[in-house]
């Protein structure tokens, strides 16, 4: 039997599966999955006036078993936008069967369609998985950069702080 994957723009009423698709992510990953608030965040920046992040859908079979969300950044060196991959997911039970092919491919025509120099993305170190998977797809694993994150607590802390303390 020959599987039918369709990757496509997930849309408003797609919310429900998208969201549960996150959930599955999270129980994967071993990390809480988003609460209400954060839900409602979701659904309103992925799918309001104003989107903040692009989001897609892999179906397999006409089954929702994969998502993905994207969004830009710019390279001032490139002086292009770059594609960043923000999520990519397919359940477990849905792989090797095409679909995180689907979709890289899928996403890599989204960036040149785009004007974008570049796809970017992050992978848990722990996940051999993924990276095994986008070593496959081409993808160069960047040695020279190291990822830095400040939390809200911390921007509070920045803002709030007096100059001289920081």
């Amino acid at each position: 039997m020959t599987n039918s994957v369709t990757i496509r723009a997930a849309e408003a009423r797609d919310a429900d599966v998208f969201l549960c698709l996150i959930d599955a992510l999270a129980d994967y990953e071993e990390l809480p999955r988003p609460a209400e608030d954060a839900r409602d965040r979701l659904v309103r920046d992925g799918f309001g006036d104003k989107p903040k992040f692009r989001a897609y859908l892999s179906e397999l079979d006409g089954a929702p078993v994969g998502y993905a969300i994207t969004f830009h950044t710019y390279s001032s060196f490139l002086a292009l936008p770059t594609l960043y991959l923000e999520d990519l997911f397919v359940i477990p039970d849905a792989r090797r069967h095409g679909v995180g092919k689907a979709f890289f491919r899928f996403l890599a025509e989204q960036a040149l369609r785009d004007g974008c120099g570049r796809m970017e993305w992050a992978v848990l170190d722990w996940n051999q998985l993924a990276i095994g998977f986008y070593e496959r797809m081409g993808g160069r694993r960047l040695t020279e950069w190291q990822t830095y994150r400040l939390l809200a607590v911390d921007l509070e802390r920045i803002v709030s702080a007096p100059e001289h303390s920081l």
